[in-house]
């Protein structure tokens, strides 16, 4: 079958020479129809996110389930699903709780489902949606409304709830509120948006590339910072000023997305007080954060926390967004720039680094 192996040296190989076994009891077979290129996929051929290989690359994908192991219930062979990243256990405290962002299972979880020319081959992300084929856990195939288009459903798997978890989720954004995200990526589009639906006062997008800002704006930013030509974070305290020490003024919530440590510190700079910064883009393993204690924290009661996939419950997340995509209040369409076989994975790319793309879909 067909698929996209990275190999290693920052290389993917489009191939037919792929193979996947049967599903365990707990397991499916989904056939991807779409999939969604990210930057954590870009990630892993550049090195940032270290991986073993050969791997079968994409984490962003939806489809039709083709099998089911035989203790499989949730779903059953022909069903539209988008699937998950979290092959959470269902058992553990976290997963009881609602948390499966934090079921320990759901890190390095590493299988070798796939043959690529007569060697195993390790997944990606649990999901592996490059591929026409895919062996995930029941639990990461959610069921969704075959009227969402499949383009379309793949970014919810990914950049969607990621960008709209982080707002809703994890930082529980309160209407009045105001906001800077820093990223107008996939997943900062959707951070917008989801601003936008929580009725989020002033929402306002930071990108270095200006062509970004129709875009901003379409999902819902009331402003734009370009990065590149000056101080995003004396533009950002320019628009929302107040008196008082330590460089007072700026947004209640900052959401970085792009995993550039230097737009985290940004982040945390641009915030009033009593704001939070929410770290939601990948940076590289060894990436670190240095800020004073007291003048960025303490006596201005600032704060920064982690986001790992928008805190998602896949289970409810992912049918309420393509509810709300049915009702016109979340956009999906406008955020697929471009579909292209997947054979042309490497002009996606080249796109990508363009900065074209808005998302980049592969259709099997």
């Amino acid at each position: 079958m067909r698929g996209i192996v990275h190999t290693g040296d920052g290389n993917a190989e489009i191939t037919d020479e792929l193979e996947v076994r049967g599903p365990n009891p707990t397991e499916v077979v989904v056939r991807m129809v779409a999939a969604g290129v990210c930057h954590s996929d870009l990630s892993v051929l550049d090195g940032t996110i270290p991986f073993p290989t050969p791997c079968v690359m994409g984490h962003e994908g939806a489809g039709v389930i083709e099998e089911v192991g035989s203790a499989v219930k949730a779903v059953k062979p022909g069903d539209h699903v988008v699937v998950s990243t979290l092959a959470s256990c269902g058992q553990c405290p976290a997963c009881a709780k609602g948390f499966p962002t934090r079921c320990r299972v759901t890190i390095g979880n590493i299988k070798q489902p796939f043959t690529f020319r007569g060697e195993p081959a390790y997944n990606f992300a649990a999901t592996s949606a490059f591929a026409e084929l895919s062996v995930v856990e029941q639990i990461q195939a959610v069921k969704i409304n075959k009227d969402v288009p499949f383009t379309s459903a793949c970014l919810i798997a990914c950049g969607v709830i990621t960008g709209m978890g982080a707002v809703m989720n994890r930082a529980k954004v309160q209407a009045g509120e105001s906001a800077a995200v820093f990223g107008v990526g996939g997943v900062g589009l959707n951070a917008i948006q989801a601003l936008r639906l929580v009725g989020a006062s002033r929402i306002i997008a930071v990108d270095t590339l200006p062509q970004k800002e129709a875009l901003a704006r379409q999902f819902g930013a009331t402003d734009f910072v370009n990065a590149a030509e000056g101080n995003a974070v004396e533009a950002i305290k320019g628009m929302l000023p107040a008196r008082g020490l330590y460089n007072p003024g700026g947004v209640d919530w900052a959401f970085e997305c792009t995993g550039v440590p230097r737009a985290l510190h940004d982040a945390i700079d641009c915030l009033d007080w009593g704001g939070t910064a929410v770290a939601v883009g990948v940076p590289a393993p060894t990436a670190e954060l240095v800020k004073p204690i007291m003048g960025s924290f303490v006596y201005i009661d600032k704060g920064v926390i982690g986001c790992r996939y928008g805190t998602a419950r896949p289970h409810a997340d992912f049918p309420k967004i393509a509810e709300l995509y049915l009702q016109g209040k979340v956009m999906l369409d406008e955020l697929v720039s471009q579909t292209y076989p997947h054979a042309e994975f490497h002009s996606v790319v080249q796109d990508m680094h363009d900065g074209k793309l808005a998302r980049g879909v592969l259709t099997f």
